[in-house]
């Protein structure tokens, strides 16, 4: 119910102005978002890359409405791809997409286009492109968009989120040689005809969908913040003897820093999901819904606004 209440709050441009001009919250926002420039981008990137992090970074920006928006972000995302070769941060650093921020929900092919000229600039740079997963209307045409893409781009990688009923069958299909794949447990509402509602379903589905992309012959990247499927992902690795290159743990930037530390320093890859833009807010929320000891430092923040 309190997840259902913050993603409807994601929604409401009275509480995003709230939250924009309470200085008391933009400590909230500095914790899970790195700004709204690529320098800022770039800024946060060199940090974690000299802790022995590597990095994902998403541009916000989602449902974009017009063929001249979905440009606008495919030409952000060639501009950081460039910065980041620039600055040597790549193969580290990498990017993440969302296809509805290239025309997805309007106009496919025009997504599809932009998203290969993204992948086409992050080889040339030297580094990858992982396709986010949204809201499950979305499912068949993101993995449509990504067999095409991996035709010309086979490092591109992609999210699948472990509360959707159908991922079992997803991740079998997507294990293959090569196959770089993001699972994560999801964060959109979805009804309980496409998805798992307890916690404990998703847990469940999550390990099941672990073991195959662990016994499969792709590269396994396993977002989560759970010490439990942590420690899973650990004993299914060595039950399936990957060696530490051979597969990841990703985490959400603001989230879990030390856990983030703790791994690397035992040899772990571990991967962070860094967000910047102006079009924070909804992330934010969903970052908020996911996690209630997110929200209780989001609302001490607002209870002492002044």
């Amino acid at each position: 119910m309190l997840r259902s209440v913050i993603l409807a709050a994601a929604r409401s441009s009275r509480i995003e102005r709230l939250v924009a001009t309470t200085p008391a919250t933009r400590a909230v926002v500095d914790r899970f978002v790195a700004g709204t420039t690529v320098d800022d981008a770039l800024r946060v990137t060199r940090a974690l890359v000299a802790d022995g992090l590597t990095v994902t970074l998403d541009h916000l920006g989602e449902d974009t409405l017009s063929a001249e928006h979905a440009a606008a972000a495919r030409d952000e995302y060639l501009g950081l791809l460039s910065a980041l070769a620039d600055a040597g941060l790549t193969p580290a650093a990498e990017v993440s997409v969302k296809l509805s921020a290239l025309g997805q929900r309007f106009d496919e092919k025009l997504a599809r286009d932009l998203a290969a000229e993204i992948c086409a600039a992050a080889q040339r740079a030297g580094t990858t492109v992982t396709l986010d997963m949204e809201d499950h209307t979305t499912t068949d045409s993101t993995l449509d968009i990504l067999a095409e893409l991996r035709r010309d781009v086979p490092t591109t990688g992609v999210a699948v989120q472990a509360y959707l009923r159908r991922t079992e069958a997803d991740c079998r299909e997507l294990s293959g040689p090569g196959s770089r794949v993001r699972l994560c447990k999801g964060a959109y509402a979805e009804p309980e005809s496409v998805a798992y509602q307890s916690r404990l379903e998703v847990d469940k589905s999550y390990v099941r969908c672990l073991n195959l992309l662990m016994a499969g012959e792709g590269y396994p990247m396993l977002a989560t913040h759970d010490p439990r499927l942590i420690a899973i992902g650990q004993e299914r690795a060595k039950w399936y003897d990957r060696a530490p290159d051979e597969f990841e743990f990703q985490m959400l930037y603001g989230v879990r820093p030390a856990e983030q530390r703790r791994l690397v320093a035992e040899g772990y890859t571990v991967r962070v999901y860094v967000p910047y833009g102006t079009q924070w807010y909804g992330y934010l929320m969903r970052r908020l819904a996911e996690r209630p000891a997110n929200l209780a430092f989001f609302l001490r923040a607002l209870r002492s606004r002044r």
